[in-house]
């Protein structure tokens, strides 16, 4: 009878690889545990540094926006500017996260809107245009996100629009210079409308009552003969006496020249608001469609 030797200075392993003692127990450095990872902290990611800063500058901004033009279209610009960069350094550090994505958009709706809100002071005729804009780009933007979150597969970014569902929309989402050159145009655009209210003439004359005794005066700044600010307005922070504080501070060339620049790309830019917000209301239509069908099948194999 052969008697099978077995080599006892061979190590003994278990079925995974683990090294095992006499009893059969795992011992010494084969127990190898994996050192917990620290937790990454979002909130210090570079893209959402850069957003924080986008957000102190656009506040100094709205500081300024008053009666500044100069240091207000400075900040605001250098703050639009940046949303770029954030994207950047997205992708260069591996840190795209949804945290930013929505800080991204939070930022650009919040700015945007405070700009078109203070338009609307500044332009009272239009200021149920600026008011419509206002609720289209929240709107739009709003059901958009909401669309990609309940019908998209999970995680998937609300810039990540299939091309059998809109082709501009995937162009205007998937292409980089595309995005930028829309959204840049379109705050320049109101930017020039921001200047325009200071360096054109009193928007609203009707709101400077003149009195009896100012015959041959003039409320223009920079005439001898006009009054002080306190004479004519109740208070210095009334609509009417900011106003003459913006009259006439820039020349109107150069604002004038940028509106007209940008007014085509402000105007397609509006045009891509509203197919968002169709498409999405589409896309959430169909899911509520397919919902409503499920359930009826499930309903009558019930019964």
């Amino acid at each position: 009878m052969e008697v099978e030797i077995t080599d006892q200075s061979a190590p003994l392993t278990s079925a995974d690889g683990t090294l095992l003692d006499a009893n059969g127990s795992a011992h010494g450095p084969s127990r190898r545990k994996e050192s917990a990872k620290p937790t990454e902290n979002i909130f210090l990611f570079y893209p959402n540094l850069v957003g924080y800063s986008r957000i102190i500058l656009a506040v100094a901004s709205l500081h300024y926006m008053p009666l500044h033009p100069r240091t207000c279209s400075l900040l605001y610009s250098i703050s639009c500017l940046l949303d770029a960069l954030d994207g950047v350094l997205a992708r260069r550090f591996d840190q795209c996260t949804r945290f930013g994505a929505v800080l991204d958009m939070v930022t650009d709706r919040c700015t945007t809107a405070c700009l078109l809100v203070f338009l609307s002071s500044a332009w009272p005729r239009w200021a149920l245009l600026f008011q419509g804009l206002i609720s289209l780009d929240l709107a739009s933007h709003y059901m958009h996100m909401y669309a990609t979150l309940a019908m998209g597969n999970a995680g998937q970014s609300h810039k990540k629009v299939d091309e059998s569902r809109s082709r501009i929309l995937n162009l205007y989402y998937s292409n980089n210079k595309v995005l930028f050159l829309f959204c840049a145009l379109n705050e320049l655009f109101f930017i020039a409308l921001y200047l325009l209210s200071f360096s054109s003439p009193i928007l609203s004359p009707a709101l400077l009552q003149q009195g009896s005794d100012s015959k041959g005066s003039s409320v223009q700044p920079g005439n001898p003969a006009h009054p002080v600010p306190s004479m004519l307005f109740a208070s210095p922070y009334s609509a009417a006496a900011l106003e003459l504080a913006r009259a006439n501070k820039l020349d109107s060339f150069w604002p004038w020249v940028i509106a007209g620049v940008s007014f085509p790309v402000m105007a397609g830019k509006q045009l891509i608001n509203v197919l968002q917000l169709v498409k999405a209301a589409r896309w959430l239509a169909e899911g509520d469609a397919e919902a409503r069908r499920v359930r009826a099948v499930s309903m009558r194999k019930g019964l």
